[in-house]
């Protein structure tokens, strides 16, 4: 008998096809949003849950979970959607996408600061007028080449990001819970903390996890040991920078300009990022291709595949 497997978001045909010949499942047709008591309610009496990051499944939703939830097979890299510790504690295996989105997201990471760096918000602001002027002043940015760029976070995505640096000749420096091997360095610069990273920085790129540790890291003062003028580019997760914080470095010039692809509360979006033209916003886009996004959904489905066989999924996280 097949297991059954609940599916919170609407995935590529491709990948529905793929679940129902391995499994029996409801999908969401509608592509709705699931409340937590939607998917308490949805996945009743199932086998496993086929989750995406939009998904807030905490310590209350996973205690109320039928006890017949064996596994949350979450498809992103991100899994601070999940209380690990309370799935763990009831016998949930959780596992997530790591690897296949590492490329699209040091893209869009580059896009960022090069969007922010070079005042893509305000050029389509100004092209639309269809009145624009040109100076030898006009919307001066800054330019990529030849600066110092600091990885806040060395893992696969900000390795991907310091490749991608370098074609801009760029000089790299990073900050990491430890320090690489030398060839995972490849020439890059390690800081024991963040104040030495930052202080060094003429363009940030945050790569690091959503963690407790990580939440708000970078906040008011730690903007402070930044250079004026600082391009900051985040694709990570929003609830890695102080809002609040950055809003006024935006304002009184610390941080140049902040392109992001991630928000506090995401879709929503803090109210004072959309009064401010040195700012780059992305709707959460990291891993937006087909080829991304149909690899995720097959290695969640995999992870799945590999749990019901008995077998370790090849993505554990608790």
């Amino acid at each position: 008998m097949k297991k059954k497997i609940f599916v919170t978001r609407r995935l590529l045909v491709e990948n529905e096809e793929k679940l129902k010949d391995l499994f029996e499942v409801t999908l969401n047709k509608d592509d709705k949003i699931y409340t937590p008591q939607e998917i308490i309610d949805g996945s009743k009496n199932y086998d496993g849950i086929l989750s995406s990051v939009s998904d807030p499944i905490n310590a209350e939703t996973i205690s109320k979970l039928s006890s017949s939830i064996r596994i949350i097979a979450n498809g992103a890299v991100g899994f601070g959607n999940i209380d690990i510790k309370a799935a763990k504690e009831k016998g949930i295996a959780v596992t997530n996408t790591p690897d296949v989105l590492t490329d699209a997201t040091a893209d869009i990471q580059i896009l960022l600061l090069l969007g922010a760096s070079r005042k893509a918000y305000e050029g389509r602001l100004a092209a639309e007028t269809q009145s624009w002027k040109w100076s030898w002043d006009f919307l001066l940015g800054k330019q990529m080449s030849n600066k110092r760029l600091g990885i806040l976070g060395m893992g696969r995505i900000g390795r991907a990001v310091a490749k991608r640096a370098k074609a801009f000749n760029m000089e790299i420096h990073y900050h990491n819970r430890s320090k690489l091997s030398a060839e995972m360095e490849d020439g890059a610069i390690y800081h024991k903390d963040i104040k030495s990273l930052f202080e060094k920085s003429e363009f940030l790129s945050i790569n690091c996890p959503a963690t407790p540790e990580t939440n708000k890291l970078v906040n008011k003062k730690t903007l402070s040991f930044l250079k004026e003028n600082t391009v900051v580019g985040n694709a990570a997760r929003g609830d890695i920078v102080d809002d609040e914080a950055m809003i006024e470095a935006l304002k009184n010039g610390t941080v140049f300009a902040y392109g992001l692809d991630v928000y506090n509360g995401e879709p929503k979006i803090h109210p004072e990022y959309l009064k401010l033209k040195n700012i780059f916003l992305l709707p959460h886009l990291g891993s937006a291709t087909k080829r991304t996004r149909w690899d995720m959904a097959f290695r969640a489905t995999k992870n799945l595949e590999m749990f019901f066989k008995g077998e370790k999924p090849q993505d554990l996280v608790n």
